[in-house]
C-alpha cells in the first residue's frame, strides 16, 4: 500500500516521474540473443546450451513452434519421414510413425524445450534490431502484450524467425467484392466447416493439394486453381522415402540423372500429370528445388481425387465477382468460399536494420546456402535454407559453435568464466532501476 501511494506522489509531483517510466526497459543479455522460438530458434538454443553457452529466446507469439501449433490444418503430418525432421541431438521417440502427426510433432518440440531447458521470453515482438558500432553490441527492441517496450543488449544476435513469418495474401480484383468467406491456409483447420459448399483453393503446392483432399474428407466440393507448372512425386517409391531414396541416389549420382530417375518412376506410378491440368516444368524437381526454392508435391492421395474429378483443376483468376469468379481464359464459375494457400514469407527486413546479410527484397540471406548462416558483427541466421528442419539444424550447429569459439578467445586467458567484454558504463546508466543483467 505504502509503495501505490509513492507511485501516486511521484505521479502528481514529479513531471518527469511519467515519462521516465514510460522509457523501455534495458536488459544486458551476456549470451546470444534469438529472435523466434520455432523449430530452428529450439535448434540452435540447444546447440548452445550444449556447448555451455546461455541464450535468450524471444517470441512473439505465447507458445514454441507458434506456426505449428497456431497456423496449421489438423490433418496434418510431416511430409519426410522422421530421421529427416529431427532437431540437433535429440531424435524422434521409436513408438513415433514415419510420418509423425501434428500433435506427435508439437511433443516432440515440447519435449526437446524442456530436456534443454529453453525458456522463451513470450509475447515479445521485436520491432527493431540493429548493430551499434560505438559500443559493439547489438540492440534488440521488443514491445510486449501489453505495449510495453524492452531494449535487450547483446554480443550475438540470431535471427531465427524463418521462412514462414508472414502469410502470402495476393490482391486479386475483387477481393472487397466477393459475399463468400476468403481466408488464408493460415486460418484453416478443417473442412469440416465447408461441408457441401464449393470451394475454390488458390495454390497447388503441398498445403494447397492437401487442403483439397482435406475438404473431399468432409464432402465439399473443392476446385485448385493452378497458374504454374508444378512437380507432383509419390511420397513413396520402390519401398522407400521419395526424399529419403533422393538423397541416397545423390551420394552416387549427379542431380540430372536422379532427377531423371524421379520422373520416370513418377510417370510410371502417377501417370502424365498434364492430361490432368498439372504441367511439369522443364527442370527436374531437385534441380529446381536448388536454384528457386521451389519444393515438389508429395502426393499423399489428392492425385487420385483430381483423376476421379472430384477435384476440379482450374486456371489463373482474373477477377472476383458477388458470388463467382471469372477466369483468365473468360469462364465465370460460383463459388462459396476461396482459400488461399499462397505461402508465407520472411518479415527481417521489417525490423533487422542491416543491408549486408539480409535482402531487403525477399528476407533472406544474400549467400545461398551452406554459406548464409553467417554475417557481420556477431549476426547469424538460422531456418533459411529452404531446405526445412535438415538444413535449419546444419546451420544451428554451426552457429552454436562459431560463437561458443568466439566467448572462448574473447574471454581472458586467466578466466575462463568471463563470458563476454561488459558495455561501456555510461551507455548503461541506471534509470529507474529498468537497466539490469539477465543470465538467463
Amino acid at each position: 500500500m505504502d509503495c501505490l501511494r509513492e507511485l501516486e506522489g511521484k505521479h502528481a509531483h514529479d513531471p518527469l516521474f511519467e515519462k521516465n517510466m514510460n522509457k523501455p526497459s534495458r536488459v544486458f543479455v551476456p549470451g546470444p540473443v534469438i529472435v523466434g522460438a520455432g523449430p530452428s530458434g529450439l535448434a540452435v538454443a540447444a546447440c548452445l546450451k550444449e556447448k555451455g553457452v546461455l541464450s535468450m529466446v524471444l517470441e512473439r507469439s505465447s507458445c514454441i513452434a507458434s506456426l505449428w501449433q497456431l497456423k496449421t490444418y489438423d490433418r496434418l503430418r510431416l511430409h519426410l519421414p522422421k530421421q529427416f525432421c529431427e532437431l540437433p541431438l535429440t531424435g524422434f521417440p521409436s513408438e513415433f510413425p514415419t510420418y509423425p502427426t501434428k500433435e506427435q510433432f508439437l511433443h516432440y518440440l515440447e519435449s526437446y524445450a524442456q530436456k534443454y531447458e529453453i525458456g522463451p521470453r513470450f509475447n515479445e515482438t521485436v520491432s527493431h534490431a540493429e548493430y551499434h558500432k560505438v559500443i559493439g553490441f547489438w540492440r534488440v527492441k521488443t514491445v510486449g502484450k501489453k505495449l510495453e517496450e524492452t531494449e535487450y543488449v547483446c554480443r550475438w544476435l540470431v535471427v531465427a524467425t524463418g521462412e514462414n513469418a508472414e502469410a502470402v495474401v495476393p490482391e486479386i480484383d475483387g477481393m472487397g467484392e466477393f459475399g463468400g468467406d476468403i481466408k488464408h491456409t493460415s486460418y484453416y483447420k478443417s473442412g469440416e466447416e465447408f461441408t457441401g459448399k464449393k470451394v475454390l483453393v488458390v495454390g497447388c503446392g503441398n498445403s494447397g493439394m492437401e487442403v483439397c483432399l482435406d475438404l473431399c474428407d468432409y464432402s465439399a466440393k473443392p476446385s485448385l486453381v493452378v497458374r504454374d507448372t508444378v512437380h507432383v512425386l509419390p511420397r513413396e517409391m520402390l519401398g522407400q522415402s521419395t526424399f529419403g531414396l533422393s538423397m541416397w541416389l545423390l551420394k552416387w549420382l549427379p542431380v540430372r540423372l536422379v532427377d531423371r530417375f524421379l520422373l520416370i518412376v513418377s510417370r510410371l506410378m502417377l501417370g502424365d500429370t498434364a492430361r490432368f491440368g498439372l504441367d511439369r516444368p522443364e527442370l527436374g524437381p531437385l534441380e529446381l528445388k536448388n536454384l528457386s526454392g521451389k519444393t515438389p508435391v508429395l502426393d499423399v492421395g489428392t492425385l487420385a481425387k483430381i483423376k476421379s474429378g472430384d477435384i476440379k483443376i482450374c486456371p489463373e483468376i482474373k477477377k472476383l465477382k458477388r458470388h463467382a469468379v471469372e477466369f483468365i481464359e473468360g469462364k465465370t464459375e460460383n463459388f462459396d468460399a476461396i482459400i488461399l494457400a499462397t505461402g508465407y514469407k520472411s518479415n527481417v527486413p521489417s525490423w533487422l536494420k542491416e543491408g549486408d546479410m539480409f535482402s531487403e527484397k525477399d528476407g533472406f540471406p544474400r549467400r545461398p546456402f551452406p554459406n548464409g548462416w553467417k554475417g557481420e558483427c556477431g549476426l547469424y541466421a538460422v531456418g533459411f535454407t529452404k531446405r526445412g528442419i535438415l538444413g535449419a539444424s546444419v546451420d544451428a550447429r554451426r552457429i552454436a559453435e562459431d560463437i561458443a569459439r568466439c566467448r572462448n578467445e574473447e574471454a581472458a586467458p586467466s578466466d575462463r568464466s568471463v563470458l563476454m567484454k561488459t558495455p561501456p558504463p555510461l551507455v548503461y546508466a541506471n534509470r529507474h532501476n529498468t537497466d539490469r543483467w539477465c543470465q538467463s
